[in-house]
């Protein structure tokens, strides 16, 4: 594994341990415990994680490449999910309309981050931003935006919440599924057409 890789692994489950903060504030969970044990083993987690992904790359060469983008879907799907707790806390609207606005902006937000990562480590992409892969990866994501946003608000205003969860706990539990099928349409969306190696 190259030094770069250690570096960015560490740098994300750091940014991952410090960004579910807010996340679990919003819950009211207030261990303490939990705040100095996140940011200590979460960064060791990912990285004995994408080690495993390091070793299993040689029978099967996908996996790298899947692990590193899991990874900054995860951290993708915390600052999702950071945002969206920040403005439903702000807001005390945990459905209807300001929640599908809610979920659009803490998208954009994951998106813009996902792009960065994405291109320079998941992905390796040596080229420069231009028009043409920038309007591609907009594109993928715009398409991925609308799964998201479609699943999480079929799930939290169509279905409600069900299994007797609070309607903040079926929020998240909406917005949770919704991007992990928009992680899955942008996967293959990045790696088939974004950054498609020549």
């Amino acid at each position: 594994m190259k030094k770069r890789d250690i570096i960015a692994c560490l740098i994300a489950g750091e940014l991952i341990a410090l960004l579910s903060f807010g996340i679990f504030k919003n819950f009211g969970i207030e261990q303490k415990a939990l705040y100095w044990m996140l940011p200590v083993f979460t960064p060791i987690f990912c990285l004995f994680c994408l080690y495993v992904a390091f070793i299993l790359k040689k029978r099967i060469p996908i996996i790298w490449q899947f692990a590193k983008f899991i990874l900054i879907g995860v951290l993708n799907t915390v600052i999702d999910l950071g945002i969206l707790n920040l403005l439903m806390y702000e807001f005390s609207a945990f459905s209807g309309l300001f929640f599908s606005i809610f979920k659009g902006i803490s998208f954009l937000g994951a998106t813009t981050n996902s792009y960065f990562w994405n291109k320079f480590w998941t992905f390796n992409s040596k080229k420069r931003i231009h028009k043409k892969e920038f309007s591609q990866f907009f594109f993928i994501s715009g398409a991925g935006f609308l799964i998201n946003i479609g699943t999480a608000t079929i799930i939290v205003n169509a279905i409600g919440p069900q299994f007797g969860l609070s309607s903040k706990i079926w929020a998240n539990f909406g917005a949770v599924v919704a991007s992990f099928v928009g992680m899955s349409w942008n996967f293959l969306g990045y790696k088939l057409w974004v950054f498609k190696k020549k």
